[in-house]
């Protein structure tokens, strides 16, 4: 399945509280298992303002539908082509 960075603009994302973000989590989670196995969440990293999510899905289409159920921002989705680590250097 296509896996997927979405970049989500969240003023204050990386001052959330534990308690916060688990909520929002939380409601991550909520909506997904609405949504059946076609899509899932992998992990997510918290800057300053925003929240960058990698997921599996079978198209964008399906991860907006996911921002839109939890009223989540999605402001760039973008298809990983291919990944590379350290050991891509040989």
């Amino acid at each position: 399945m296509p896996q997927y960075v979405i970049e989500r603009k969240i003023p204050g994302a990386g001052n959330l509280s534990d308690a916060e973000l688990q909520e929002v989590a939380r409601k991550s989670v909520d909506v997904l298992k609405g949504m059946g196995p076609e899509i899932k969440w992998l992990h997510s990293y918290v800057t300053g303002d925003k929240v960058y999510c990698v997921y599996l899905a079978p198209d964008e289409e399906t991860i907006r539908e996911h921002a839109r159920r939890g009223g989540f921002p999605a402001n760039r989705i973008s298809a990983v082509r291919r990944m590379m680590d350290p050991t891509t250097a040989g």
